[in-house]
């Protein structure tokens, strides 16, 4: 699936020419999700670097999970993230991940939804992103705006694009890999890097 121009931040390890792509579908309060991104983003990039270099892409997809309440705001503020410096959407992804148990229902029930966004802003500052401007993107008023009572945030227009995408391919649960275009479910998110440098082996040519 093409990555469209705005968000650009998600591809790692971009080149020119066409080349494998690895999509990962990944919920940022899902502790699966946290393994598989660790081991890719930590282990397997740098190999692939080294011995693969140009031969496969990175794309990172969002996989919102409605059983997970706070995975839309952890989501909105990556996205909020990507808008303010797209060069530290990885960074700041991997700072979720590390933090993403602060972001579990029970860390979150009792506070309000921008006050869970203040927590993620101050998250993306310690990522080096501007935390008022993330926390500008993510806040949600607390009064109708043009009559509107239901409108969202600023980044909410995103997240129902890829909300979309996500649905047209049919991925239900995090973390899915997707492998030029097709689901490969041998990948696990268990997976050491000893495993993972076979697939490459096979698969990246």
């Amino acid at each position: 699936m093409a990555v469209a121009p705005r968000f650009a931040g998600h591809v790692l390890n971009a080149a020119a020419a066409p080349v494998n792509t690895l999509e990962i579908y990944l919920d940022y309060v899902c502790p699966f999700s946290a393994k598989i991104f660790k081991r890719i983003y930590n282990d397997i990039r740098p190999i692939v670097e080294k011995k693969y270099p140009g031969k496969l892409q990175f794309v990172f997809r969002h996989q919102l999970q409605p059983w997970h309440p706070s995975s839309t705001l952890t989501h909105e503020a990556a996205l909020a993230v990507e808008r303010v410096d797209p060069s530290k959407f990885w960074v700041f992804s991997a700072a979720l991940f590390d933090h993403q148990i602060e972001y579990f229902d029970v860390n979150v029930v009792n506070e309000t939804r921008n006050t869970t966004y203040a927590r993620l802003a101050t998250l993306a500052a310690s990522a080096g992103v501007d935390k008022k401007r993330v926390y500008d993107l993510l806040e949600v008023p607390a009064e109708a705006v043009a009559g509107a009572y239901n409108a969202g945030n600023r980044i909410t227009s995103d997240v129902k694009v890829l909300v979309k995408a996500a649905r047209l391919t049919g991925v239900h649960v995090s973390p899915t890999v997707v492998f030029n275009g097709n689901v490969d479910g041998r990948i696990q998110s268990a997976w050491d890097v000893d495993t993972w440098e076979g697939w490459l082996r096979e698969n990246v040519h």
